[in-house]
């Protein structure tokens, strides 16, 4: 269990809805992890009960159907997901697409999406990765043309989180001719629109249970309305979105860090060998000291970096290196846990098994390890 009854950034008000998330997924989530990792995505009436409890978006307007909380509360979300080794795309909701409604919508469109994103009876997705474009979004190749009032959107994407579930797709194409950063936009792709399908649902190393898709934009029409902020501004609000997506991955690192650490504990205090248990070898406890020591200063900076995001302080830099050494540490933490298990950490019945494969993509998405430090580079020089 992740202690955070003396981490500063939080009051009684946290506590009590940290709480509250710890019972719905303990109820909900808890008993169905092999069934969703079974099944490739996690159930909508999930969604509909998490909606219901409060954990859905919680930084949405009250006008809009939430509560108008802090970005703490999305962290607490994201952070008891993580720990209890769950790949519900809850964070994906929360932490990153409504904030661009939330941002950038009409009023039209946040009171049309935002409640039901809230109450969880709609499920929401981005669209940035294409087959020839990832962590470099300038070379995206989804086209959106002209069309009398609306629009034509033409183009392929690959790995959306949440693919195969959504209702709700925020597509990020190109709107002029001109190449780089110039040119792109964000559109509202609704599940029925025509000539919007979806591939398979992609067979993944981890994250068995979060479903990722190949989405296809057959000449999709789209009214007007469907723009999201303005049109050619669509590098401009991803680059002001990507950092507290960064955020929301490094929240989630370190959460799971923590349960790697706490079940190599576990299982190194009951396990024996040579007579004695193995926690009390020299070369066990200290590779735990130095894992209790990396996840110390984790969760000191961690704080750190929440409190200055909600402050309107934390630099793209500052996100990008938080993003960069959680996931980084991240993995090593897993690693180095699973080795503590020995065979049996290469058993899928332990903990560990699921939280090794789930981790290694935390050093890819949301941009790479080495795009975080070219970014980085870039703030110094």
């Amino acid at each position: 269990m992740i202690d955070a009854e003396d981490r500063a950034l939080f009051s009684s008000d946290h506590h009590a809805f940290r709480d509250t998330v710890r019972r719905f997924l303990d109820r909900t989530i808890a008993p169905n992890l092999d069934a969703h990792e079974a099944a490739g995505l996690v159930e909508r009436s999930a969604w509909e009960q998490a909606g219901a409890a409060g954990l859905l978006c919680p930084q949405v307007p009250q006008a809009y159907g939430g509560p108008g909380l802090d970005f703490a509360f999305n962290a607490i979300v994201a952070e008891e997901i993580s720990y209890l080794g769950s790949a519900v795309g809850f964070t994906l909701q929360s932490d990153i697409v409504a904030d661009y409604l939330v941002h950038y919508a009409t009023e039209e469109q946040k009171a049309e999406h935002l409640p039901g994103m809230v109450a969880g009876t709609t499920i929401s997705a981005i669209a940035m990765t294409e087959p020839g474009a990832g962590s470099d979004l300038q070379a995206l190749k989804t086209i959106a043309r002209r069309d009398g009032n609306g629009w034509t959107l033409s183009g392929t994407k690959t790995y959306i989180t949440n693919g195969q579930s959504a209702d709700l797709v925020i597509v990020a194409a190109r709107t002029t001719e001109e190449g780089g950063a110039k040119g792109l936009s964000l559109f509202l792709v609704e599940a029925g629109d025509e000539g919007f399908s979806r591939g398979r649902n992609l067979d993944k190393i981890g994250l068995h249970a979060n479903d990722t898709s190949e989405l296809f934009f057959d000449e999709v029409r789209l009214p007007a309305n469907r723009l999201l902020g303005l049109e050619n501004g669509g590098f401009a609000m991803l680059m002001q979105q990507l950092p507290q997506e960064r955020l929301s991955i490094a929240v989630q690192c370190q959460a799971s860090a923590q349960r790697a650490f706490d079940e190599a504990v576990k299982f190194t205090r009951e396990r024996k060998a040579f007579g004695k248990r193995v926690i009390d070898f020299q070369n066990s406890r200290f590779t735990l000291a130095d894992l209790k020591t990396r996840l110390q200063v984790g969760w000191a900076h961690l704080d750190w970096a929440i409190a200055r995001h909600i402050a309107g302080r934390l630099t793209p830099a500052e996100a990008s290196a938080a993003k960069l050494w959680h996931s980084e540490m991240q993995w090593d933490s897993c690693d180095a846990a699973l080795q503590l298990h020995g065979g049996a950490g290469y058993m899928n019945e332990y903990p560990i098994a699921r939280l090794w494969r789930d981790a290694r993509v935390a050093r890819i998405y949301g941009g790479t390890s080495e795009i975080m430090k070219e970014l980085i580079g870039h703030s110094i020089a």
